[in-house]
């Protein structure tokens, strides 16, 4: 059966030979890069006193890192997550190299988890269901959570919900999605503007580079802020059909047109070839080679927060 979904571009996931070339062939001939499993990773504290209440309306929004693409994202007096995965492991095999930003106990009440596609490190049920949030995710979803009885509202490209006074807008990514054996691309994947009355937002979810960056800056002017990926990028023949390695993130931001640029999506899980902790380095150096002001790169610590506000 051919897959459900698509790329904008056409493409979907990749072929066997291909997955076995990269995951097996290549690791057995020794020509994959080799790096540690861990690395140190800045984490802060988080304030739970400020994290309990939200910004109110016309407050802008605080963002809090919780580690890989995970965000609490609160604003307009709700509280979001996007990509909640707070455990230690993934899967059991693949361990946190630094502890969640907020562990689920200690999160204020989330009004709606947003989940960018099944991937088990961006999906995690046993996360979402200690939050017990309604879901806000792509088509095809809602079998997932049947069982464990989470509301869960689908959205296809470019279709839009409300989460309290906020509107949250789902919107392409370059990827591909598989949470089994036999179903690939069966579910939509993709990324999130969520907007209140002082700021408009963007996670990316999973993506490579594509020309989609351009039209969702042209749909949606104005990002406060940009959440994008600059980790699991090694090596470059694979992944770059799926993720993108910093420099591609920085065109990305240039692209969206965004104000600030918040990295995400490195330093938590060793799913890749290069060092946990290059990925923020090579993005200084682009950032630095571009001459672009300071002030609108934003490498957080693990549980770091930072508020943003139109203009």
């Amino acid at each position: 059966m051919a897959p459900r979904f698509k790329n904008l571009d056409g493409s979907g996931p990749q072929g066997f030979d291909t997955v076995f070339k990269w995951a097996v062939k290549d690791k057995l001939a020794g020509r994959r890069r080799k790096s540690p499993s861990r690395a140190p990773v800045p984490r802060v504290e988080p304030d739970l006193a400020a994290l309990a209440t939200p910004p109110a309306p016309g407050e802008g929004a605080r963002l809090t890192w919780l580690g890989h693409a995970s965000w609490l994202v609160q604003l307009d007096g709700v509280s979001l997550l996007i990509d909640p995965v707070l455990r230690d492991a993934i899967n059991v095999v693949i361990r946190r190299n630094v502890p969640p930003g907020v562990p689920s106990e200690k999160l204020p009440p989330i009004a709606a988890s947003l989940v960018s596609h099944n991937h088990y490190d961006h999906l995690d049920l046993p996360s979402l269901q200690d939050v017990r949030a309604p879901i806000v995710t792509g088509l095809g979803h809602t079998r997932i959570f049947r069982g464990s009885r989470l509301p869960c509202t689908e959205l296809d490209w470019w279709a839009s919900t409300k989460v309290g006074p906020v509107t949250v807008h789902y919107v392409p990514s370059q990827h591909w999605s598989r949470r089994g054996l036999a179903d690939a691309n069966e579910m939509l994947w993709g990324g999130f503007v969520i907007e209140g009355s002082s700021a408009r937002l963007y996670h990316s979810g999973d993506t490579a580079y594509f020309e989609g960056f351009k039209e969702i800056g042209r749909r949606y002017p104005g990002l406060d802020a940009a959440m994008l990926p600059i980790g699991a990028y090694d090596p470059a023949w694979f992944m770059s059909k799926q993720h993108m390695n910093p420099e591609e993130a920085v065109q990305a931001f240039e692209d969206l047109g965004a104000a600030r640029f918040l990295a995400m999506h490195w330093g938590t899980f060793k799913l890749t070839d290069e060092p946990l902790d290059e990925p923020p380095q090579r993005l200084d150096t682009e950032w630095n080679r571009r001459q672009w002001p300071r002030e609108k790169l934003h490498v957080l610590a693990v549980g770091e927060s930072l508020t943003v506000r139109q203009g």
